[in-house]
């Protein structure tokens, strides 16, 4: 029969805060998981949760179950909750959501992306995907993760997986990996906005801004008008050949949005070298009156080479205004690179759909619990408790 020996189940409370019962590791798990049907899959919930805040190095399902306990079978079950055990991701980042919201964050929602490497063509989803932000073709599962801003911590609170056509098109793939009949691909532009429509769903935030890179997305135009559409205001960084019209011109021509705001002159403001542009989007004005215009900018580097091209509804505001919106994308990044080093992102073994998504809620709530709560100690005592020193860390199977 297995047993579970944790930190905060041993005598002496180890959560931080542990005076205050709301910050507990204990009521944190009980509430965001409390839509799981099954006690057990609730304690393996807690299990998995706590494994991933106390034990260093790569978080395998081994390694989090060693730390946790000395029965050898937790692994197994570990292995089996993740993966097998039928529980709703979207339930549980529902909860996840609202417990962020009692922190009353700002009304900014960034939208970042995680690149996670694998070995072969067996792990969902996995497929060839260009990385900007490296300039490397990757054979890697992507997911767009949506966050909300609590000070100065970016949570994740939604997460999709991007399927390409190779996965969503073929039967025998869509069984093996376990995707559900519903689910079809979506380009990137699409996935955004269905991020989006939860996280309004979820949330009391209808003046909540959108923030997004989307520099190499070919078809941006999409969202835009789709977040126009929801009367969502946005800030995106869209790419040099996107087509826009020069507000004010009474029969305006179609530019590149990199061409027309360099051509205008650098404001400086704050010491940042700020390039902008009023516009409209090229689609915008066939038989109808433009709308509202919106605003280009990007910052220029002390050699003058431009950074990112930001395109802003926020056309009102002053630049500043705008630069501390397009200066939370760094902190988008920065979150997701410690949930890969530090939470075990890049770490799930598992092949499947429903194991992904599982994987992903977990993470999410670990690194939530510690960015608004505190470190939850390691298990105490004996040598079955040692927290595993770090090591090497090769690219997980497919």
């Amino acid at each position: 029969m297995e047993t579970l020996q944790t930190g905060t189940s041993s005598g002496s409370r180890h959560a931080t805060r542990a005076t205050d019962p709301d910050m507990s590791l204990d009521h944190f798990s009980a509430t965001i998981f409390k839509s799981l049907r099954r006690t057990d899959q609730r304690k393996w919930a807690h299990a998995y949760l706590e494994g991933l805040l106390v034990t260093s190095g790569k978080k395998s399902v081994r390694r989090l179950a060693t730390t946790i306990s000395r029965d050898p079978s937790v692994v197994q079950s570990l292995r089996q909750f993740v993966s097998l055990s039928p529980w709703d991701f979207d339930e549980v980042m529902e909860e996840l959501t609202h417990w962020v919201a009692v922190h009353r964050p700002t009304h900014v929602w960034p939208i970042g992306r995680a690149v996670l490497p694998k070995r072969g063509d067996r792990s969902v989803g996995v497929h060839r995907y260009f990385d900007l932000s490296s300039g490397r073709t990757l054979n890697c599962q992507l997911g767009l993760g949506a966050f909300l801003c609590v000070g100065d911590a970016q949570l994740p609170v939604d997460w999709c997986l991007h399927l390409s056509t190779a996965w969503t098109q073929d039967p025998d793939r869509r069984r093996d990996a376990r995707i559900p009949e519903g689910e079809r691909y979506r380009p990137l532009w699409a996935a955004v906005l269905r991020l989006v429509d939860r996280l309004a769903a979820r949330s009391d935030s209808p003046s909540a801004v959108v923030l997004v890179d989307m520099s190499d997305e070919p078809d941006v135009a999409y969202l835009l008008h789709g977040l126009a559409k929801r009367n969502r205001d946005f800030v995106v960084a869209v790419p040099p050949h996107l087509a826009v019209l020069p507000a004010g011109e009474s029969l305006p021509a179609p530019v590149s949005a990199r061409s027309l705001v360099s051509a205008q002159g650098p404001e400086t403001e704050r010491r940042s070298r700020l390039q902008t542009s009023l516009v409209h989007l090229a689609g915008d004005l066939p038989g109808r009156a433009p709308g509202p215009p919106y605003r280009l900018l990007t910052e220029t580097d002390p050699t003058g080479a431009p950074g990112p091209l930001w395109l802003t509804s926020l056309a009102h505001l002053g630049l500043a205004e705008v630069g501390s919106i397009t200066a939370l994308h760094t902190g988008t990044t920065d979150a997701i690179g410690a949930m890969e080093q530090d939470f075990g992102l890049l770490d799930f073994e598992g092949r499947s759909f429903p194991g992904w998504y599982h994987h992903m809620a977990l993470v999410s709530a670990a690194y939530t619990y510690r960015r608004l709560h505190g470190p939850a100690a390691a298990p105490p005592g004996d040598p079955a408790h040692r927290v595993p020193q770090p090591r090497p860390r090769p690219l997980p199977p497919s």
